[in-house]
């Protein structure tokens, strides 16, 4: 799928990080205050830019099942989307792989998948990452 360009702006926000990995990000909304801290830390664990990207991605990846689920008319409120975020070497370097795994209580497998592959191509987040870093979608 082609670069699309926004045509309508409808929402905006920006964050400002400092320090990296081990410092502080905040929203100018002031609704994140994060310090960060290093990826897989047990003894101290902190958010890190892979913690927050898994959350924003499930929770779009998630408002699109809704959005398709409305579509059908099919109430999907308790679906839920878990997005695991891995950081890992590539090639060229490093890169980052994302396994969404969605789960849709009281819908027949072949209607979710169908839904699942729906909202894969509604997601802001999807579109985003599609043909950049590997995605896989899963019925959990």
């Amino acid at each position: 799928m082609p670069y699309e360009s926004l045509t309508e702006p409808l929402y905006a926000v920006a964050a400002t990080a400092k320090g990296g990995r081990g410092g502080r990000v905040t929203s100018e909304d002031g609704v994140i205050d994060l310090e960060l801290g290093k990826p897989g830390s047990k003894a101290n664990p902190k958010a890190n830019p892979e913690t927050l990207f898994a959350a924003g991605y499930a929770a779009c990846f998630g408002n699109a099942i809704l959005s398709v689920g409305q579509s059908l008319e099919l109430d999907l409120s308790e679906s839920t989307v878990t997005a695991q975020v891995t950081l890992g070497r590539t090639e060229s370097g490093v890169g980052l792989a994302v396994a969404l795994t969605a789960h849709l209580p009281g819908v027949d497998e072949p209607t979710a998948a169908k839904i699942i592959d729906a909202a894969h191509e509604r997601c802001p987040y999807s579109k985003a990452t599609r043909d950049n870093i590997d995605v896989t979608v899963t019925l959990g």
